[in-house]
């Protein structure tokens, strides 16, 4: 019965989340719930590895291709139409698989935050954004720290928009106000949660065979038929690793060698910050070896996941 049951598929980016959740779908009846914060943006394709056609006409996907590429969307935006989606999924008597590698999307909703609905506050982002500039990354990080040192445990300092959206949020909630709203409460779904990795060195490798890969299917095509329907370089989908690279390249800033190498260190990094979401010490993950014959062994662990009995939420 699936009940209230949710399977989890994270992990870094590379390591093959898309694959193995199409064939995990097909084996238990189900469908995807997209957690990747990039490809939730239309037109963003070849450079977020979104599925392919065959994938999505052969497996139903949901949350890709939902905003414009200007368009900001936050957790708590995420958070309800993952939920919905979820939710209709289950009531269908399918199986939900929640796959990506935005770690903060993931748990919050398989956790059970209590995101507030907090209204962009553009005065405060841009004097927060102008403190960055002035003073560094670390400021701001430190400035969060100070006032909700949860929310600054789960950043990465470096991710300077994610930090001055946490300060957003976190300065609305000192307000008298707005403090009736716990942030946390009990998980929703009963969860089943699979990792995949392997090391550094063989991920690494398959990342940089990927980018090559995209590239020769027209990253850079991409981007600019985007830049022909309308939509500038400042917008939000264009901060994403690959694409902000190749607005250097067209920008004549850097050379399409120098571009190739700089979208490969700037995903290497994205893995070590992705690691810091899903933790291979984390006991509640499920960790997988992409180098081994793993897929076997995750069926028969979904099939104990399934078969056990109750609606009780929290982690398998």
């Amino acid at each position: 019965m699936i009940d209230n049951k949710l399977v989890a598929i994270v992990g870094p980016t590379g390591s093959g989340k898309s694959e193995l959740a199409v064939k995990l779908a097909h084996l238990f009846p189900g469908e995807i719930v997209n957690a990747d914060s990039r490809q939730l943006y239309r037109f963003l394709s070849i450079g977020t590895a979104k599925p392919t056609d065959a994938e999505m006409e052969s497996i139903p996907h949901h949350l890709l291709d939902l905003i414009e590429p200007d368009q900001d969307f936050n957790l708590a935006e995420y958070q309800h139409v993952a939920h919905e989606m979820i939710r209709g999924i289950q009531s269908r008597d399918l199986l939900p698989f929640m796959v990506g590698g935005t770690g903060l999307y993931v748990w919050a909703t398989i956790e059970g935050w209590n995101v507030p609905q907090v209204a962009p506050d553009w005065k405060l982002r841009h004097s927060l954004e102008e403190r960055a500039r002035r003073d560094g990354a670390e400021a701001l990080q430190k400035y969060l720290s100070e006032i909700a040192p949860d929310a600054a445990c789960k950043i990465d300092y470096r991710n300077v928009r994610r930090v001055i959206r946490a300060l957003e949020v976190a300065l609305y909630l000192r307000n008298d106000n707005n403090r009736d709203n716990p942030t946390t409460q009990s998980p929703p779904y009963q969860t089943l949660i699979i990792g995949l990795t392997t090391d550094r060195e063989s991920l690494y490798q398959r990342i940089d065979a990927r980018v090559d890969k995209m590239l020769e299917k027209g990253l850079v095509g991409e981007v600019q038929t985007i830049l022909g329907a309308g939509f500038t370089s400042g917008a939000a989908a264009f901060k994403s690793v690959g694409y902000r690279e190749v607005l250097e390249y067209l920008g004549d800033r850097v050379s399409a060698s120098d571009m190739a190498t700089k979208i490969k260190t700037q995903t290497h990094r994205l893995v070590r910050q992705q690691y810091n979401w899903f933790k291979l010490n984390d006991c509640r993950i499920h960790w997988f070896d992409i180098k081994a014959d793993y897929f076997s062994d995750a069926v028969v662990l979904i099939k104990r996941f399934l078969d056990k009995k109750g609606r009780n939420s929290g982690f398998y």
